[in-house]
């Protein structure tokens, strides 16, 4: 059985899903956790680079960290973890990235392509799964597990959408 989604986004574009994503940096904390699931060209980094900014962080410096496996970003004392998965390909290589450094709860730790982490991740944390609709529009599922991200989700619907 499929989990019913705490929030179904449609992104018409890059420009919404940066203005999406600085609104929910606006409300994350250090110790949050956001997970970005999405095949290749979904939006990923691109809703990281909105997250950044709405911790004013200057977004045109944030890339994917897909060789680089980890780029730390600093705003004040702000600081945000973005992490890439997806070039490790095993349990041992995972384990020694060092998460633990990033989840003891003075980063704000955006990961992507998490599937093959979870054994080393949190229970609460918010996942965010984006799939392609056509070549500029995106579905944006947002999860929310935890106290801590089912309030998350309830701001992010009052600060973006005024729900």
């Amino acid at each position: 059985m499929t989990a019913l989604a705490d929030l179904d986004i449609v992104s018409h574009g890059a420009e919404q899903t940066r203005r999406l994503g600085t609104h929910l940096g606006k409300l994350l904390q250090p110790g949050d956790l956001i997970l970005l699931e999405g095949e290749f060209g979904t939006g990923k980094t691109t809703l990281t680079q909105g997250i950044a900014k709405g911790l004013g962080i200057n977004s045109r410096y944030v890339n994917s960290p897909t060789f680089t496996l980890i780029n730390e970003y600093k705003s004040g004392k702000i600081r945000l973890a973005h992490i890439d998965i997806y070039r490790l390909e095993n349990h041992e290589q995972i384990a020694t990235l060092g998460l633990d450094d990033y989840l003891d709860g003075h980063f704000i730790t955006v990961i992507e392509w998490p599937e093959g982490a979870t054994a080393w991740l949190p229970p609460e944390r918010l996942l965010v799964k984006l799939q392609h609709l056509n070549d500029t529009k995106r579905t944006m599922r947002f999860f929310a597990t935890g106290e801590r991200y089912r309030q998350l989700m309830e701001q992010f619907k009052r600060e973006a959408y005024g729900l």
